[in-house]
């Protein structure tokens, strides 16, 4: 019953995945769907511009929590029907509520059983990122090729702090969200006319080694407090 209890959290949002899909959420997280509804969408903006954004930010975090696909539909949807500016930060606050969210639950629920499982093997692993959870976390967030959901569950398993964790996605997440924005702001034609935005410009060099740049000199505090402690033993 113990067990039970502490899987109640992961277990409520596996529910929530399949109530979502079972709705047909994933119908209108694609971009079909978008197309079909953002005139629909639109209007409702214009008449409830404040519980529009807050819906969307809502649905953005519970995305996030359940790892639903269609995570890129929405941050260039939040382009199409916020503005790059504010649909940006809608996107970023929705997706960091809902790391934050996965993180919490997989850090009280998932890791004290997986450490009593294989807790020597971790325990290296938990010193090296004890203090250099900012840093981590912020390289892995700004290169746009690992998979966000395993990037929240990861340092929550390792035993990652939370307020480190937070601001590293928060800030790590600004550049490739405000590409895909922009990106948004433009494809209401292509939509309409059945298409699809081209999203490979994120992966090409002028973007994507600037990405790395940054993600380098987020790992350089790590090298330093790496070389001190060399240094001083």
């Amino acid at each position: 019953m113990r067990f039970l209890l502490r899987l109640s959290p992961v277990l409520a949002l596996l529910a929530a995945f399949a109530i979502a899909y079972a709705m047909g959420l994933h119908d209108v997280l694609s971009w079909a769907g978008l197309s079909a509804r953002q005139g629909e969408f639109q209007k409702y903006i214009m008449m409830y511009p404040f519980g529009a954004a807050a819906g969307f930010a809502g649905l953005y975090a519970a995305a996030v929590a359940v790892s639903f696909p269609g995570a890129v539909v929405l941050t260039v949807a939040s382009g199409l029907l916020f503005g790059t500016v504010e649909g940006g930060a809608l996107t970023v606050l929705g997706a960091t509520t809902g790391s934050v969210l996965v993180f919490l639950i997989a850090r009280s629920a998932l890791a004290p059983l997986l450490f009593r499982a294989v807790g020597p093997a971790l325990a290296r692993f938990r010193q090296g990122l004890d203090g250099n959870t900012f840093s981590y976390v912020l390289a892995l967030r700004l290169i746009p090729v690992f998979p966000f959901w395993m990037v929240n569950l990861a340092p929550a398993l390792l035993g990652a702090r939370l307020l480190p964790f937070a601001a590293a996605t928060a800030l790590g997440i600004l550049p490739a969200t405000f590409i895909y924005a922009s990106l948004g702001t433009g494809i209401g034609g292509v939509l309409a006319g059945g298409g699809r935005p081209d999203l490979t410009v994120i992966f090409t060099p002028p973007v994507l080694l600037p990405l790395f740049g940054l993600a380098a000199l987020a790992l350089l505090p790590v090298g330093w407090r790496a070389w001190r402690k060399r240094d001083a033993v």
